[in-house]
Order: structure tokens, then C-alpha cells, then sequence
């Protein structure tokens, strides 16, 4: 379910008339981590005036499920819906004493950069491997200086560098 606190905010315009709205998947199995890498990103996005969705997912590893999902209903730039220009991820995965940290990391990570590259998506990685929840909270908070601003950072900067390349090309 897509929550929708801010999906009337306006996007925010480009030079070349069109707007910039992004999709952020967001995994709350840790939920004061993850609360706190939102609130980054928002204050990010907020900034520069970009709108934007929120998505929940159960954990980390579904998070490339639901990017790879809204790919298949054609919901990035030139699917010609151009509903999203990128995608913000956020979660943590916190070392347990079984192995199960490895996969999760692994396949969270491979996964997501495999729908990036294949499809060509603008996207900011913000899930946080740690191996504790003090580690996470110190990286995360922070506002729009935390992890959170930074995913946030890094999908706007991949997204005007995929539209000037664009202009490049054209």
C-alpha cells in the first residue's frame, strides 16, 4: 500500500519543463532506524522541492521485490507513464549470530543494483548494514545530514545525471 501523507505535494520542475517525483521503499523492521533515515530523505526531497510515494515492505530483502514490482507495472521514466524519475530505498539489517545477516545483506544489495542497472533507475541506496542497532542509529540520524539525506542526495544527483546525458545523446 502506498502511503500517501505527502503524494499531493507537487514535484518539483526541470529546466525542461518536466517534474521530478520519486519512490521511496522503505522497510521498517527496524522502525526508529528507519524513521529516522525518512525523516532525512524527506528533508531532502522537501529542499529541493520533489514529490514523491512512499511504499512499506516487511523487511530488507523485499525491497528489490517491490522495485522490480513497480518496474513490471511501468512506473519509471521511459516506460511512458513516467510516474517516478528514481527510487529511494531504506531499512537496516542489524548482525545477528547466525549467518542469515550474509544473506540478507547479499541479496538485498546484488538484487537491488541488478533492477538499477537492468532498468536503468536513478536509485539511492539507504539500507544500513551494522552490526549493532547503536551503529544504526548513529549513522541514521541526523536529518538531512544522516543516511537517509544521503540516499536521498544520491538518487537526485543519479537522476539529473541520467537527464543530462539524455541532452548529451540528443
Amino acid at each position: 500500500m502506498v502511503r500517501d501523507e505527502h503524494h499531493k505535494r507537487p514535484a518539483m520542475e526541470l529546466h525542461s519543463g518536466s517534474t521530478v517525483r520519486v519512490l521511496i521503499i522503505e522497510a521498517p523492521y527496524y522502525q526508529q532506524v528507519t524513521d529516522e533515515l525518512i525523516a532525512g530523505a524527506l528533508a531532502v526531497l522537501d529542499q529541493a522541492g520533489v514529490g514523491y510515494d512512499r511504499v512499506p515492505v516487511p523487511g530488507a530483502l523485499e525491497i528489490p521485490q517491490a522495485l522490480a514490482q513497480a518496474v513490471t507495472a511501468g512506473l519509471f521514466a521511459g516506460s511512458g507513464r513516467d510516474v517516478y524519475a528514481g527510487a529511494i530505498v531504506l531499512g537496516c539489517v542489524i548482525r545477528g549470530e547466525t549467518s542469515h545477516y550474509d544473506i540478507v545483506c547479499n541479496n538485498t544489495n546484488h538484487w537491488l543494483m541488478e533492477t538499477a542497472i537492468r532498468h536503468n533507475i536513478p536509485v539511492g541506496n539507504g539500507v544500513l548494514t551494522v552490526d549493532t542497532e547503536v551503529q544504526a542509529l548513529a549513522r541514521a540520524k541526523g536529518g538531512a545530514d544522516g543516511k537517509g539525506g544521503d540516499a536521498a542526495r544520491a538518487c537526485l544527483r543519479l537522476i539529473k545525471l541520467a537527464r543530462d546525458f539524455g541532452r548529451r545523446a540528443s
